[in-house]
């Protein structure tokens, strides 16, 4: 169900797994193109000196999800939207499930993007966007070896405790995230459910597993 999509996205969520290495990730007067541009110039820095997040160690790239990345990224609205309008009918209970499993899936995968990096660098482009604005999109190219590879952002501004920017999607060669999986949630809930939807992520995520 899943696989197609994952390997498209492998070798480039790097960038996105770059956010959150700063104790500034979250600071609400910074601008959300000048965040996405710091944090990824450190953090590919950070990544190419860490043997262990280098091999793919799950439980290293675990722990900087939980710790690091999560605080700057909307993780509800983002399983929320991929969920689509089904999110609703869910319960809290059914919600947090999605959400975890969601969250192993992606984790799986950054664990083989991060194994890749090199000698990529982050190329930003003009970001198009108002001083009011509350959601920005900010785009970006990672380069290396071979043609330079799209990778986009979407942000929206969270007010309250942690204010600051928050990812919320992001967009690989074209291919935004959450619609992408809205698609494939959608037809797995219509066919079986919400508790159907849970149970084959958790089936992929075990089977993921056993294949280390």
């Amino acid at each position: 169900m899943f696989q197609g999509f994952l390997s498209r996205f492998l070798a480039t969520f790097v960038a996105f797994v770059a956010i959150g290495f700063s104790p500034l990730a979250s600071a609400a007067d910074e601008a959300a193109d000048a965040l996405i541009k710091r944090l990824s110039t450190e953090v590919l820095d950070a990544i190419k000196a860490d043997k262990q997040i280098k091999t793919g160690e799950l439980t290293r790239v675990i722990a900087l999800v939980d710790q690091r990345i999560m605080p700057s990224v909307n993780f509800q609205r983002m399983t929320a939207s991929a969920v689509g309008r089904h999110w609703r009918q869910a319960t809290p209970e059914q919600q947090a499930r999605l959400q975890e499993e969601f969250k192993i899936l992606l984790v799986r995968t950054y664990a083989g993007a991060l194994a890749q990096v090199s000698d990529q660098s982050i190329a930003m482009k003009p970001l198009r966007a108002a001083p009011q604005d509350k959601e920005v999109v900010v785009r970006t190219e990672v380069r290396g070896q071979g043609e330079p590879i799209q990778l986009d952002y979407r942000l929206e501004q969270t007010p309250g405790q942690g204010a600051g920017w928050k990812i919320y999607d992001l967009n690989v060669l074209g291919v935004w995230l959450v619609e992408t999986y809205r698609g494939q949630f959608t037809q797995e809930i219509s066919a079986n459910g919400i508790d159907g939807l849970i149970a084959t992520l958790s089936r992929r995520n075990k089977a993921n597993a056993n294949k280390g």
